[in-house]
């Protein structure tokens, strides 16, 4: 067989646990359907568990439809772009769930944006209505931007009332001294009350009839390689799919049963589909965190028998050292995943040696809604992201043509399938350059660099931007990356290329030592370190030694704004 032959062969379908599809059928339903479903069959059983608080699936829908009914009241209508700016918690369902109801779509902003950043997104969104933090409105008036309508709620809203006394304490260090608008304020600036809102309208959201592969969902924002965010269109159906793919892959996961521990951002794509989604249509309970406190999700873990747990590397990193995490037996989850960066193996080793249990590695873009890959239960592979999920087609091609390369070789990924978003918004050049057409079908250029093996199993090397060339060798810096993290005394590490007009590109390494290591080793016990682990034209030539490394919103290391200070 050809290339081409072999990943149409898909063979990793042969690794596919017993019972598991290897395509999928997509509900021809939109995502409010879906979850009305499933209110309708659990409704007494938990939804939310916040703090203490629960908030059964009856409960919950009639708020979603109590919150929809407002909206539509206050004219928002279909096809237009809610803003959600908002810390996890009860309002943010509400909120996302009732918005979609009406047939508006919803954009996520992180709580961590700056004025600017959130100006941009409203302006490119084309947001005319917005639910708000009240601690975080402050930025979102600096903005200068007039919205319709700027509805504001309260992190203590839904919170029992031991909790309440607590107040913004248990927000952590970066939201606790945030102040909210007076009630003088409020009423000058005609901003309006989630809860009053609640409490005046009935559940009697207006019927809107909502194609799910025309009628766009969410408008969640990526960065880009430059430039400012771009947002990628995700339309009802390829959330849908989604959810029927992931029922597929993980069908262990039992609807109705299973406990979830929710302290992943919802902003971002990955705790906004894979946990929220996944588990409010699925009849599954979500422990629903403000923020991903160690302490407070060591104990609800242990006070709520967790089933399911997904992370991202540095929560990983930090729980197989963290004295606490043996209090809770992770050999009876039923699955334990990572997501949105690349595991280090030494991280793997450490945890299974701390824990007895596997970390499952998956795969996943806010251009995939989330999930494109994931290792197969009872059959994981270290150093590989797994293998694609139902429904999903994977290939390796050349960085900047379409052939297809050989098994084992090295190239740009690209994917097809019914969660690929349709489009970027207002960007045309983007998306024709991201969408390309093979003989016909429709494929995602994700823009990383990825081999398959024999067995069909991908393994990461860097994403396309993060590729250094230096004297025309091709270096990967995750891969410098995982040479560093070897070193004892190094806590972080990040490798971007400085341009160079001699050799193209030098390699450069932000360094964080560990406390005790610092001030005690030189950069050339580094390099030196470098050379005897690495082949001589990707060694570092240049070190620098940091307090901490900028961090992207889900906590992986910023080689973007590395990349920026060391052009700059």
């Amino acid at each position: 067989m050809n290339a081409k032959e072999i990943y149409a062969s898909k063979p990793w379908l042969k690794h596919y646990p017993e019972g598991v599809p290897h395509t999928v059928d997509v509900p021809d339903v939109s995502v409010s359907d879906l979850f009305n479903q499933v209110a309708e069959k659990y409704g007494k059983k938990p939804a939310l568990i916040f703090y203490g608080k629960e908030i059964s699936y009856t409960k919950l829908k009639e708020l979603i439809d109590r919150f929809a009914t407002a909206l539509a009241d206050l004219g928002v209508k279909k096809g237009d772009t809610v803003a959600l700016y908002l810390l996890n918690c009860p309002q943010y369902i509400v909120a996302y769930f009732a918005a979609l109801r009406i047939g508006a779509k919803v954009t996520p902003i992180s709580p961590v944006y700056t004025s600017h950043e959130i100006r941009h997104q409203l302006q490119d969104s084309d947001a005319t209505t917005m639910i708000c933090q009240d601690i975080l409105y402050d930025n979102v008036e600096k903005t200068g931007i007039a919205l319709k309508h700027i509805i504001l709620t309260g992190i203590l809203e839904y919170l029992p009332t031991l909790k309440k006394v607590l107040g913004k304490g248990m927000l952590g260090k970066d939201y606790a001294d945030l102040q909210v608008p007076t009630p003088e304020h409020r009423a000058q600036a005609g901003l309006l009350d989630f809860q009053e809102l609640i409490k005046k309208y009935p559940p009697n959201p207006p019927q809107v009839n909502i194609d799910p592969k025309k009628d766009i969902a969410i408008l969640p924002y990526t960065g880009g390689t430059t430039g400012l965010p771009k947002a990628a269109v995700l339309n009802h159906y390829n959330m849908v799919a989604l959810y029927a793919q992931g029922k597929a892959f993980w069908p262990f996961l039992e609807e109705g049963k299973e406990m979830v521990m929710a302290f992943l951002p919802f902003f971002h794509i990955y705790g906004q589909v894979v946990v929220m989604l996944a588990s409010l249509c699925r009849g599954f309970t979500m422990v629903l965190f403000t923020t991903p406190d160690i302490d407070d999700i060591i104990s609800a873990m242990e006070r709520y028998k967790a089933s399911t747990f997904n992370g991202v590397p540095t929560m990983f990193e930090y729980l197989k050292e963290y004295e606490k995490t043996g209090r809770v037996n992770w050999k009876k989850l039923k699955l334990i995943a990572c997501g949105a960066d690349t595991l280090h193996e030494s991280t793997i080793e450490a945890w299974e040696r701390r824990t007895g249990s596997q970390i499952y590695e998956g795969y996943g873009m806010t251009e995939t809604t989330g999930v494109s890959h994931g290792n197969p239960y009872l059959r994981p592979k270290k150093a590989s992201f797994g293998v694609p999920i139902p429904g999903v087609k994977a290939a390796i091609v050349e960085y900047e043509g379409t052939n297809y390369l050989p098994v084992g070789e090295v190239g740009e990924m690209i994917l097809s399938g019914p969660n690929i978003m349709q489009a970027y918004w207002k960007r045309e050049e983007e998306t024709r350059q991201s969408l390309i057409d093979i003989d016909g079908e429709k494929w995602l250029r994700t823009g990383d660099i990825v081999s398959m093996d024999e067995e069909g199993y991908f393994h990461f090397f860097d994403r396309k931007r993060d590729l250094i060339k230096y004297k025309g060798y091709s270096v990967f810096a995750r891969h410098v990356e995982e040479v560093l993290f070897q070193h004892p005394q190094i806590k972080a590490a990040g490798v971007v290329g400085v341009p160079d007009p001699k050799v193209g590109h030098l390699i450069k390494a932000y360094v964080v030592l560990e406390s005790e290591a610092r001030g005690k080793i030189s950069e050339e016990e580094i390099i030196e370190f470098c050379k005897k682990n690495l082949a001589h034209y990707k060694v570092p030539k240049i070190i620098e030694f940091r307090g901490e490394l900028p961090k992207t919103d889900v906590g992986k290391v910023s080689r973007r704004e590395l990349r920026e200070e060391s052009e700059g």
